[in-house]
């Protein structure tokens, strides 16, 4: 070759270089777009580069540009960007690049536009809410492993009550149409194989648990005890991964041969753990186990998040819990009064919410409430109110709190992760956490709903967040939570659920292994009343009356469909004789006028023992 043509080649390379430029990382891809009221949000797939430093989001009123980079720091390993400074109606275009360590920037995505919108109503705002905090759970994810990361952070361990929820969001996100069943039913095999896999011993390492039981937080990448935390075989964290494992077990019912397979495998991990052992032979169970020194001296005796372990152990197929063990659970409870309301107390409402976001309890008791005209769900109700009432009083006079500000539960505090609560008070700092309320929308969606209504509205530029509320704030201080944990993002997710369409529930229902420890602990059915109509069409209202015993509490509820049920706000009724009472005029009551709707179904039950 001469040196002409060699000459030539050389320049024709350079060319070529210069046209098509390497990337030391590759570009984001599979970005979607979410939409509310004055807020967009983005997420795309995770990239896999060790080198990766965070993304950077760029803005442009049209799809040619120019794109203006919209944030001064980066966006840190989390795929996700929320857009606040936008107004509504008008189509916004974005594109995001990946950027190294070594400051080394990727190609630009695809471009995407989106639309802000006000909120049509209720149920646009909570498809809102719930489709961010669903987000969490698929982004926040090892893809490979199920293991889903304690907060939104990249050097975050996975903590498996938040693999609990989010077998759960997954169910969740295919009803919503968010992801497809297989998108879900793989990831749902890969988690359990996780856990059916991986070692269990009595090594103080290379082990994820042992008897059954699991690690509290494990390391993302490994699924091995995440070494950095003081980490212990967790009873109750292991509790709330089995709530999520026993519904993806009923959600998954296809004949398709993962779906079978992921029937298997949950079964083999329910039927796995060693109740016995955890309660040394008793009937106590004990918090926890470290290989090293042996079991936890607490136990878990006393009205708290744990009843959801006492009732799987008790309905345990293998090595189940003597059923002198919800005695000596209930013995530890304190009922008392606070703001007019009579329930079992305990300060954080995360302690009323946990296990009631897969056990359905409102319309069966136990000796304990029955005796005292409640149940569990009623009491998690009264709980949320009082917490509500306590923070209206506001009697330390903390900024910001009131009717639509308040909400008091284990989260980030300005001072560091606390468990937070009321009545009675405990740790009262004056921060606020959304999943307090959003957790109990089940149980009181007429305050609830409001509220994060409230928050977002006038809250939305310091509150929202890629993956809807951040974890907590406190205006005595104007602190706000950089952090979002998948134990709070879980409740805001399965509670609105199963205020909507109760389909967590009746999935989890389903299970017998739950009906059994339910029996064996003494729940029994309440009782049903035979409710006569009065229609009244002119006055768009209907009479309901039914026979009732005289001091005895009745419930009603309604229905559009008879599959979907919510407690009327208004709707406990006291009788005074042996005819009991109620009208439904619309709101408070119910959520619409009963004439304004094509069709309403009512029903009545009643508190405390047949």
């Amino acid at each position: 070759m001469t040196l002409v043509k060699k000459l030539s080649c050389f320049v024709f390379l350079l060319s070529a270089l210069t046209f098509y430029p390497a990337h030391a990382v590759q570009a984001p891809t599979g970005v979607v777009t979410r939409a509310g009221d004055r807020s967009l949000v983005f997420h795309w797939n995770r990239n896999t580069e060790t080198n990766l430093a965070g993304y950077k989001a760029y803005r442009s009123a049209t799809v040619d540009g120019p794109y203006v980079i919209q944030n001064t720091n980066l966006l840190l390993i989390s795929p996700g960007f929320c857009d606040l400074k936008i107004t509504n109606g008008g189509a916004y275009y974005y594109q995001f690049t990946a950027v190294t360590s070594a400051n080394e920037e990727s190609a630009p995505s695809a471009p995407v536009s989106a639309v802000a919108h006000l909120f049509a109503n209720n149920d646009e705002f909570l498809d809102y809410v719930q489709q961010l905090a669903f987000d969490y759970f698929w982004y926040e994810t090892n893809p490979d492993n199920g293991l889903v990361r304690d907060r939104n952070s990249p050097t975050s361990p996975c903590s498996i009550a938040a693999v609990g929820f989010g077998l759960t969001a997954i169910g969740i996100g295919i009803d919503h149409g968010w992801i497809t069943r297989e998108q879900g039913r793989q990831r749902t095999l890969a988690t359990l194989n996780t856990f059916w896999t991986q070692p269990q011993g009595t090594n103080t390492t290379g082990m994820i648990g042992y008897k059954g039981w699991f690690y509290h937080f494990l390391n993302t990448q490994t699924a091995l005890p995440y070494t950095t935390f003081s980490t212990e075989l967790s009873s109750i964290d292991t509790a709330l991964l089995l709530g999520g494992v026993i519904y993806a077990r009923h959600y998954f019912d296809g004949t398709n041969a993962d779906e079978a397979a992921i029937r298997v495998t949950a079964d083999a991990l329910v039927d796995r753990v060693d109740y016995n052992w955890m309660a040394r032979g008793g009937d106590v169970l004990s918090m926890g186990w470290f290989p090293a020194t042996g079991f936890l001296d607490s136990s878990w005796i006393g009205y708290n998040e744990g009843s959801i372990l006492y009732i799987l152990g008790l309905g345990a197929s293998t090595n189940p819990l003597p059923v002198s063990s919800w005695g000596k659970w209930t013995s530890g409870y304190s009922w008392s009064t606070n703001y007019g309301l009579a329930f079992v107390t305990f300060p954080p409402l995360f302690a009323h919410q946990y296990s009631l976001c897969w056990l359905d309890l409102r319309h069966t008791s136990d000796a304990y409430m029955n005796a005292r005209g409640s149940t569990y769900f009623e009491n998690s109700r009264r709980a949320t109110l009082a917490q509500r009432a306590y923070c209206n009083a506001n009697p330390l006079h903390h900024s910001g709190y009131g009717g639509y500000i308040w909400g008091l539960t284990a989260s980030d505090s300005p001072s560091g992760y606390s468990a937070r609560g009321v009545p009675p008070v405990q740790n009262d700092d004056g921060t606020i956490a959304p999943t307090a309320v959003g957790g109990s929308t089940a149980f009181a969606p007429e305050i609830c709903v409001p509220s994060m209504r409230y928050m977002y509205d006038r809250f939305r530029t310091f509150l929202w967040t890629p993956y809807g509320f951040c974890d907590a704030f406190n205006f005595d201080v104007s602190w706000f939570a950089t952090s979002v944990l998948g134990i709070d993002q879980g409740p805001i997710l399965i509670m609105i659920e199963n205020y909507r369409n109760q389909k967590v529930w009746q999935t989890f229902m389903k299970d017998e292994r739950v009906k059994r420890g339910l029996q064996r602990a003494g729940f029994v059915p309440l009782s049903f009343m035979q409710p006569g109509l009065q229609p009244a069409p002119a006055q768009n209202l209907v009479n309901l009356s039914w026979e009732a015993a005289t001091g005895r509490v009745y419930q009603v509820e309604y229905s559009p469909d008879l599959s979907t049920w919510y407690y009327s706000p208004t709707g406990q009724v006291s009788a005074l004789s042996n005819r009991a009472q109620w009208v439904d005029s619309g709101p408070p009551a119910t959520d619409a006028k009963p004439f304004s709707v094509s069709q309403r179904y009512y029903r009545v039950f009643q508190f405390g023992p047949p």
